[in-house]
């Protein structure tokens, strides 16, 4: 298997290329957002665009999942409805609230972090379907393609913005602000402080930089994998370098689909509840 592959790879390289560089190819253009229906507020922003359309579709989808996965009647040989919702709902309550939150706090942000998980779940897959909705037409007529709203910086900071405050805004109900602000500064000499607590306040909000980068990085790379090896054959227009750019392309697609996209919606509700919890019940 691994001869013919190599056969076929060397055989597409000889091909020689029709002419090469022709079509001008940008992959990073598929994650432009333009207005698609202008509303702005003297210098606020608030257009639907893209990221918009698709968050608006994550979110029902959302919704009718949740409904779907957990109104179901319960039997004693659960079928396959009620066995993926029991996963999910074990993933959320066991691997994320109870790993993450204190159990006095469990009741009121399980819904929370068990919604993100679900949520994020869903925009990053839906990011995987092709759909006439990029905004991209060929003689007037839509283009079939993927995007994930999630490879936008402006959603999974909004994201990560929700949790930031609720961080901090249970941190305070549970210990006060005397004693809340108190936990960041470190048992430590006192001109040691003057460089320790700097760095403390910093890393807070390296917290929300690093919880929204990390989703955003990994759904735009790996949507920019998959567009880079389809976007060859068009590029050096030369069908044979398919033999190539497709395997690799399916690689990258199905890597994503089923590894990717459950891991970062995980990560990321696995850590706002750390982040919470931490708050809650802070270590000084």
């Amino acid at each position: 298997m691994r001869r013919a592959f190599l056969v076929l790879t060397l055989l597409a390289l000889a091909l020689p290329a029709d002419a090469l560089a022709k079509v001008k190819y940008h992959p990073e253009a598929e994650f432009e957002l333009h207005d698609w229906v202008p509303i702005h507020l003297g210098s606020l922003n608030l257009s639907i665009n893209k990221a918009v359309v698709y968050l608006l579709i994550g979110s029902g989808l959302t919704i009718l999942l949740g409904l779907f996965l957990m109104r179901s009647r319960l039997a004693v040989r659960p079928g396959t409805r009620q066995t993926i919702g029991e996963q999910a709902y074990e993933i959320a309550q066991t691997q994320i609230a109870e790993q993450g939150l204190p159990s006095k706090a469990i009741g009121r942000w399980f819904p929370y972090v068990a919604t993100l998980f679900l949520f994020i779940w869903t925009v990053n897959m839906l990011g995987f379907l092709p759909l006439p909705i990029t905004g991209e037409t060929w003689h007037h007529i839509p283009v079939w393609g993927i995007y994930a709203a999630t490879s936008s910086l402006s959603v999974t900071l909004a994201l990560s913005l929700l949790t930031f405050v609720f961080t901090h805004f249970e941190g305070i109900r549970w210990n006060g602000p005397i004693r809340y602000f108190k936990s960041w500064i470190p048992d430590a000499p006192g001109p040691a402080l003057v460089l320790i607590v700097p760095i403390e306040v910093l890393s807070q909000f390296m917290r929300l930089i690093s919880l929204s980068v990390r989703l955003f990085a990994n759904m735009l790379a790996g949507h920019m994998l998959i567009l880079v090896m389809i976007g060859l054959i068009f590029v050096l227009e030369n069908v044979a370098l398919a033999v190539i750019g497709v395997p690799v392309a399916t690689a990258f697609y199905l890597f994503e689909v089923i590894i990717v996209v459950t891991i970062q919606a995980f990560i990321f509700a696995a850590l706002s509840a750390i982040y919470i919890g931490s708050a809650i019940e802070p270590e000084h």
